[in-house]
């Protein structure tokens, strides 16, 4: 979240951040956006089933004229509704090649597989968990004595250039359609 806003604060770039929300009233981005200057607002969804607390997310996301919704450490899982409300407009970042590892512990799963490398997607949203359309990737190797704690460092690296580029480019081709 902290990237996009930097990128956002480049009058050239193709996106502006006009509200962070966060379930958890506690969250640091929080007060990062608003040292940023942009409305930040906690919707708690403890203590609510999932209807009510989307309705307030929807409404928060209407009332300021919200057209595209970027996901950065979101940790639930979002209704089959609220995604369709949304359809094609949720971008999310990832923490592994997509389709490899959807969902937690990414970075223990590609450890313990072997593999040489590792990174993260810039996806679409869609009902299944990490399933939408894949629109970027950064690739991160490797290295021997990797940690999950190591390696999910340098993913966050890659993630930080990945997602603003990515949400970039996905703006400027909606915004390019007739």
């Amino acid at each position: 979240m902290a990237a996009l806003l930097e990128a956002a604060r480049d009058p050239a770039y193709p996106a502006e951040v006009v509200l962070v929300l966060s379930n958890n009233p506690a969250a640091p981005g929080l007060e990062t956006a608003r040292a940023a200057a942009v409305e930040a607002r906690a919707i708690d969804h403890r203590g609510r089933d999932k209807a009510s607390h989307e309705a307030d997310l929807t409404a928060a996301l209407q009332g300021a004229a919200v057209q595209m919704v970027a996901l950065a450490g979101y940790m639930r899982l979002l209704s089959p509704a609220f995604i369709e409300a949304w359809r094609g407009r949720i971008l999310n970042i990832h923490p592994s090649l997509l389709p490899l590892y959807p969902g937690l512990h990414t970075h223990r799963r590609a450890l313990e597989a072997g593999d040489a490398e590792a990174g993260c997607s810039v996806h679409l949203v869609t009902e299944g968990v990490d399933e939408g359309p894949v629109l970027a990737q950064a690739r991160v190797p490797v290295l021997p004595g990797d940690t999950e704690g190591s390696l999910a460092a340098r993913v966050l690296e890659a993630e930080h250039a990945l997602y603003p580029a990515a949400l970039a480019e996905f703006v400027s081709r909606r915004s390019d359609r007739p």
